[in-house]
């Protein structure tokens, strides 16, 4: 079973962490660079491209800790997905054959959407997802603000090793679909040639993503391709600078309680009331859900992202 652990193809993130220190560490000088440039209305905020000490450490360190933790993670995967792949899958891809390869990028890049977007309307799951969301700075540092929790993910991809997607080839391929996404989490890049942007996720596509403008909220779900945004309905372009973070920010920069007090909320909310009904809502429902003023069928509250 464990022939499919990709022995020769070392752990794609990994490997790319000297790039992402260097790319981290050219913008973060050129922001300071700039730092005396006031010719921009950034309404108070943060300037655009701007880093803070603090900040940026937090979200390093959140990415470094999310290394181990994603590795416990991609082992229980493995095991599940080395069982359905070897014993349930009714064919095999072949590792050797392109399509192999085309296949299983797509198809990760696919259920993504649909994972970052479950993320977004289920309070349990955005609980571990709206750390990545929490900083109100948009740089190359905030795309390593990691979350610690990839379960649902790994639960979502079961389809592609039991459709015989090899599981080295699904984890290589979430390796680069992370690869991807750092380069977006940038204000130097404006628009692209338009071809480009129409079918893959941009720096301006994604600073949507993290904008926490009602206009912003739970749009652009897309990891490489923006096409499944636009085939499902979640498209919107960037029309003004977003400004970051989540509705209501957390201020702290205590990585463990990024990490964590949204579980911590749910858990006060689910304490305050004796309705299994509101429970359950509480739990299962949007983030920013709450039960009705009559107590009685709990409704969704517009969406938000809460602490």
């Amino acid at each position: 079973m464990l022939e499919f652990l990709p022995e020769p193809m070392r752990e794609p993130t990994v490997l790319a962490i000297p790039f992402f220190v260097t790319m981290l560490a050219i913008e973060w000088f050129a922001a300071a660079k700039l730092e005396h440039d006031a010719g921009h209305d950034d309404g108070g905020g943060p300037r655009p491209g701007a880093y803070e000490t603090r900040d940026a450490r937090a979200s390093v360190l959140m990415g470094l800790v999310s290394i181990g933790t994603s590795a416990f993670w991609k082992l229980l995967g493995l095991i599940a997905y080395t069982a359905l792949f070897t014993y349930v899958a009714p064919w095999h891809l072949p590792m050797n054959q392109w399509y192999s390869w085309v296949i299983a990028f797509v198809g990760v890049d696919f259920i993504y959407y649909w994972v970052h977007r479950v993320s977004h309307r289920v309070r349990i799951v955005w609980a571990t997802h709206q750390a990545h969301h929490s900083s109100e700075y948009f740089n190359f540092a905030t795309a390593l603000r990691q979350k610690w929790n990839i379960s649902a993910a790994i639960v979502m991809w079961l389809p592609l090793p039991l459709l015989g997607v090899p599981p080295a080839l699904v984890f290589f391929a979430y390796s680069l679909n992370l690869i991807y996404e750092f380069w977006i989490h940038t204000e130097h890049i404006d628009r692209m040639w338009a071809p480009f942007e129409y079918v893959f996720n941009t720096p301006s596509h994604h600073r949507v993503h993290h904008g926490r403008d009602p206009e912003y909220l739970d749009r652009n779900y897309g990891g490489v391709f923006i096409i499944w945004d636009r085939m499902f309905g979640s498209f919107t372009p960037e029309v003004r600078r977003p400004r970051y973070g989540l509705t209501k920010p957390v201020d702290t920069y205590n990585i463990w309680t990024l990490e964590t007090h949204e579980y911590a909320s749910i858990a006060r909310d689910v304490k305050s009331t004796t309705s299994w009904r509101a429970r359950v809502g509480y739990i299962f429902g949007p983030p920013g859900w709450a039960p009705s003023i009559s107590g009685h069928d709990p409704e969704p509250a517009v969406s938000e992202r809460p602490t």
